[in-house]
C-alpha cells in the first residue's frame, strides 16, 4: 500500500468524525480520569485496574481471533449481573463522588512525602520510643501505614488530622480518656491523616479468641489491603504487627526498629518482614 493510499484512508476516516463525536470522546475521557482520580487512595481502584485489564484482554483476543475467550469475557463485561457486583463494591465511592459533584470537595490526601527530604532516622527513633512508651505503659494503639493501596474510604470514617507524623502526637492521641483513643491512626508517609477511624473486623475463626477488637481489626484491614499496622495491646502492653492477614504478636525493640526502618527508610524490607513466613498466623504467640 502505497503513501498515498494511506493519506488517503486516514482523511476519509477523519472525515467522517463530526464535532459531536469528538465531544463525546472528550466526555468519556474526562470522566474516565475523574473515576481514576476519585478512586486511586481507595481500595476500589485496584478493582478498577481489575476490570479496565479484563477490558484490554477482551480486545485483544477479538483482535486476534480467540473466539471462545472473547464470547466468555463479552459475556461477563456486557452481563448486567457486573453492573450490580460494581454498585455494591463502590458503594462508598459512589457516595463520594456525588457528594464531591455537589460540593466541589477537596481532593483527599497530599503527595508522599520526599524521602531524602525528610529526617527519617530521626522519625524512626521518635516513633520507636514512642511506641515502646505506650507499650511501657500499657496505652492501647492501633497504628495503620498505608502502602500501595489507597485507605481514603478508611480515613473518611475518623476525624481528619493532617499533621506531620511524630511520637509525640501519636502518644497523644493514644492518651487514655481522649475522644479519638479508641480508634486507629492512618498513616501515609510522614503524615498523619486522620485518627478515630474505623476498620474492618477480621471473621477468620482460626483467629485466638484471646485477642481483642484492636486486633482483629488490624487482621482485618490487613486483608483487603497491603497495609501495615502495628498494635499495643492495652490489656498486656505487647506489641504485635499485622500484614497479608497474618498476626506476629510479641515483637521486641530490635524487631520493631526494623520494621520502622523499613518503613520510613524504604530498605532491608524483604529480611524486615521475613517474619510473616517464619511465626504461624492469628494466634497466641
Amino acid at each position: 500500500m502505497s503513501y498515498n493510499s494511506i493519506s488517503k484512508a486516514l482523511a476519509s476516516g477523519f472525515s467522517q468524525i463530526s464535532v459531536l463525536d469528538i465531544l463525546d470522546i472528550i466526555i468519556i475521557a474526562v470522566l474516565i480520569y475523574k473515576l481514576i482520580i476519585w478512586t486511586r487512595e481507595t481500595r476500589a481502584y485496584e478493582v478498577l485496574k481489575g476490570i479496565g485489564l479484563l477490558f484490554l484482554i477482551s480486545i485483544a483476543s477479538q483482535l486476534l481471533s480467540l473466539t471462545t475467550l472473547s464470547w466468555l469475557l463479552d459475556s461477563v463485561l456486557t452481563s448486567g449481573s457486573i453492573i450490580i457486583v460494581l454498585i455494591i463494591l463502590f458503594q462508598p465511592e459512589i457516595r463520594r463522588v456525588l457528594e464531591k459533584l455537589g460540593r466541589s470537595g477537596k481532593r483527599l490526601g497530599k503527595e508522599w512525602f520526599d524521602a531524602s527530604a525528610m529526617k527519617n532516622n530521626d522519625l524512626v527513633r521518635d516513633m520507636h520510643a514512642a511506641i515502646l512508651s505506650l507499650s511501657h505503659r500499657r496505652v492501647g494503639a492501633l497504628i495503620v501505614f498505608e502502602q500501595k493501596t489507597g485507605l481514603g474510604d478508611i480515613v473518611g470514617t475518623g476525624t481528619r488530622i493532617d499533621g506531620i507524623l511524630s511520637g509525640a502526637l501519636i502518644e497523644n492521641i493514644f492518651e487514655p480518656n481522649t475522644p479519638l483513643h479508641d480508634g486507629a491512626v492512618v498513616v501515609r508517609g510522614s503524615n498523619i491523616l486522620a485518627a478515630g477511624c474505623f476498620l474492618p473486623l477480621s471473621d477468620d475463626l482460626s483467629v485466638s479468641r484471646e485477642l481483642g477488637t484492636r486486633h482483629r481489626a488490624a487482621l482485618g484491614v490487613s486483608t483487603v489491603s497491603d497495609c501495615v499496622t502495628i498494635i499495643v495491646s492495652e490489656e498486656t502492653g505487647a506489641i504485635s504487627i499485622a500484614r497479608d492477614g497474618k498476626l506476629v504478636r510479641y515483637i521486641d525493640a530490635k524487631a520493631l526498629n526494623n520494621i520502622l526502618e523499613s518503613l520510613f527508610l524504604q530498605t532491608g524490607s524483604t529480611a524486615a518482614f521475613s517474619w510473616s513466613k517464619r511465626r504461624p498466623t492469628g494466634g497466641a504467640q
